[in-house]
């Protein structure tokens, strides 16, 4: 039904991840956006659940081969439709579109955030690995990362039929929440209040596994170094450079480096879409 004409920097199938297998090693994966890649199911009539396109910055270029409904969510940046003809129009973001055979839908490089997310309807039809249709960048689990020429099917998780024209972006936040532990014995209360009065920069050598952050070197009151032990989406890991890791849906599902904090779930959405330069900070809650 669809073909990649052009992947864009980076763009992948992914669903709503693995959630319950890190026993075995694998990581949770899946979108990096939860929040995006559910609000672009639900705009095409879709099960939350469907597996998506999420595309790293812009470039990616689709050519439909049958009419199909699309919707883009999560970065906002400009999105057009290059119809057969030759014609251009402009779309907009979180709404369905409606694709005729032929047409090209087009990202273009964001004006805020990073990570877009393409919803078709009935989802995509990829195969499964424990059960989801997520690539996993760390352990190289699922469909591979999208190519030019790539032919994508439509699957059958629509459960009504698209019901809403246009759906708000989200406002903007204050800083990333942050719950303390299991390892802020290692940097004392003045660890966790320099890791909230710094204003932190994400590094260029960020990814789905992890975002490093760049700032004041957060200092240890204890020496030696940890056991591997558990690791989870949002742990904030202090490598000893002092300059912590945030991880993300690929990231290990153990380490050896403490963990000062965890960033709260419901702001994990947010740090998939931070861009390399962009300073964020952290609030401490318990």
């Amino acid at each position: 039904m669809i073909e990649v004409v052009a992947p864009g920097a980076l763009s992948l199938v992914e669903d709503l991840g693995r959630p319950g297998v890190a026993a075995l090693g694998v990581a949770r994966s899946g979108a990096f956006d939860r929040g995006a890649l559910r609000l672009a199911n639900r705009l095409v009539g879709n099960d939350e659940r469907a597996a998506g396109i999420e595309a790293l910055a812009g470039g990616l270029a689709l050519r439909a081969h049958a009419r199909v409904v699309v919707a883009v969510a999560g970065a906002d940046g400009p999105v057009a439709v290059r119809a057969g003809s030759g014609s251009v129009r402009v779309q907009p973001r979180r709404s369905p579109l409606h694709l005729a055979p032929g047409d090209v839908l087009e990202l273009g490089m964001p004006a805020r955030g990073l990570r877009s997310y393409v919803g078709v309807r009935g989802g995509l039809a990829a195969a499964r690995t424990l059960g989801s249709a997520s690539y996993d960048s760390l352990a190289r689990l699922g469909p591979a990362p999208l190519a030019a020429g790539d032919r994508l099917a439509a699957g059958s998780a629509t459960i009504g039929d698209p019901h809403v024209d246009h759906a708000p972006g989200r406002p903007a936040e204050g800083p990333l929440r942050v719950i303390p532990g299991p390892r802020d014995d290692w940097f004392g209360d003045a660890g966790l209040e320099a890791l909230a009065a710094t204003e932190w920069a994400v590094s260029s050598a960020s990814d789905r596994v992890g975002v490093r952050l760049e700032g004041e070197a957060l200092q240890r009151i204890r020496a030696g170094e940890l056991p591997s032990e558990p690791m989870v989406p949002g742990a904030l890991q202090v490598p000893p450079d002092g300059r912590p890791v945030l991880l993300g849906p690929d990231g290990p599902t153990t380490g050896g480096y403490p963990v000062i904090g965890v960033v709260v779930d419901a702001d994990l959405d947010r740090v998939a879409q931070l861009r390399p330069g962009e300073l964020l900070r952290f609030s401490i809650v318990r």
